[in-house]
């Protein structure tokens, strides 16, 4: 699963620039969507899906963290 995803914004409308080019956030990101199709039971074929939902994840989870420091 390694999409190539080169859009300046992301569903929500917020700008996704810091995590493209960003090997380290990608791999976070791809490690989570992994997560994502093991927990659907290995099926193929959303993989699109489980990398977006992994963003909206880790994207909010940040955004959490950032807040309670």
């Amino acid at each position: 699963m390694s999409p190539k995803v080169m859009r300046d914004k992301n569903i929500e409308g917020e700008t996704t620039s810091a995590e493209i080019g960003n090997p380290a956030r990608q791999e976070e990101i791809r490690r989570r969507a992994y997560e994502i199709y093991l927990e659907r039971g290995e099926q193929p074929g959303c993989d699109l899906d489980d990398w977006l939902q992994a963003e909206r994840e880790l994207q909010r989870g940040e955004l959490g963290g950032e807040q309670g420091a």
